[in-house]
């Protein structure tokens, strides 16, 4: 008889699943790649077949242009891999499609979340507590001193600072994939009506996040602006990128705002020069992660993509077995 979990096992490449011959989110191409979500440090082109939510097969075809071999798995369906391996995909509630994966074999459970958030999102299904023998959790913001506020309260923030300096814009760098529609969203839910700006960057996202049933109002390009004061008093989403870059040039004195979760850390809104720090992650804060362990009450967590050390030290300190994982990640989220 194997060893327990001697079936699943942590790569600097990714998660192989050895029965199944398969791989979670590989940093390689792979034959078989099961992907949690559409961001760059998950997912990737180049691989045979690729089992994905339909939301995120979307995105990576827009991004990565990957088409052949692809696999959808709608949320609460189970995919037999072969080897006797079960996948079933559970939301995230991290980005549109993004998923945990729920892996069952030999009367084992496994779950590897990928990356998640546990407040509510208008853009993406909830995160969903599945019970498991191991789960495989994320650590991005794995430190106590990072709670994320509500965020309705940085969307005020926000909306404060247009309405004091309308002769402005205000300039919000916002990663594309994720957190420019979750922003787009929330400020529609505060009551903001009017045209929001786009950098070019973000149309092609945005209309797929529309075309999956996310509507984000009224949205336009700025090179579509007729002139620079078209632009006083607007709100305008931007690549992090862009913030400092030549094309900011052509707006009205702009207000540079950060939407991010290490917006925290005061040093890192000096470094960029952003005026306007907003608070505002799609990944959970240590409160969340802590809690959601406790929830899910695994036999063992590994522990990856973040701040391992911190968070082995509250498994001690609470009697839980952990381990930290070395897996390979580009850290391409400006989150």
């Amino acid at each position: 008889m194997s060893a327990p979990f001697s079936w699943i096992r942590p790569d600097p490449r990714g998660i192989f699943v050895a029965p199944a011959n398969a791989w979670i989110d590989p940093s390689h191409p792979a034959d078989l790649a099961l992907v949690t979500h559409g961001h760059a440090d998950h997912a990737r082109g180049g691989h045979g077949q690729t089992v994905a939510t339909p939301e995120t097969l979307a995105i990576m075809k827009l991004r990565y242009a990957t088409c052949a071999g692809a696999v959808p798995v709608a949320y609460g369906e189970t995919l037999r891999l072969g080897g006797g391996v079960d996948a079933t995909f559970v939301p995230a509630g991290h980005v549109l499609g993004s998923a945990q994966i729920l892996l069952e074999h030999a009367g084992e459970r496994v779950v590897i979340t990928g990356d998640y958030k546990r407040r509510p999102d208008p853009t993406c299904a909830p995160f969903e507590v599945t019970p498991c023998d191991i789960f495989i959790t994320e650590a991005t913001f794995g430190l106590p001193v990072f709670t994320h506020p509500p965020i309705a309260d940085e969307i005020s923030k926000l909306l404060a600072r247009l309405a004091a300096q309308p002769d402005s814009c205000v300039l919000v760098g916002a990663y594309a994939l994720g957190k420019a529609q979750r922003i787009i969203a929330e400020l529609r839910t505060a009551g903001h009506a009017d045209t929001i700006w786009l950098h070019g960057a973000m149309e092609a996202m945005c209309h797929l996040y529309e075309e999956h049933g996310v509507p984000l109002g009224d949205l336009r390009l700025v090179s579509d602006a007729p002139s620079k004061d078209a632009l006083r008093g607007a709100i305008v989403i931007a690549p992090p990128s862009a913030l400092n870059d030549r094309w900011s040039r052509r707006l009205p004195d702009p207000v540079t705002a950060m939407a991010s979760g290490w917006m925290r850390v005061r040093g890192r809104a000096r470094q960029r020069g952003v005026e306007l720090p907003l608070v505002i992650s799609d990944h959970a804060d240590w409160g969340e992660l802590t809690r959601t362990i406790e929830e899910v009450n695994p036999a063992e967590t590994w522990i990856t993509h973040g701040r391992e050390e911190a968070l082995l030290r509250w498994h001690e300190l609470t009697q839980r077995r952990a381990r930290a994982l070395a897996l390979v990640g580009r850290e391409e989220e400006d989150d």
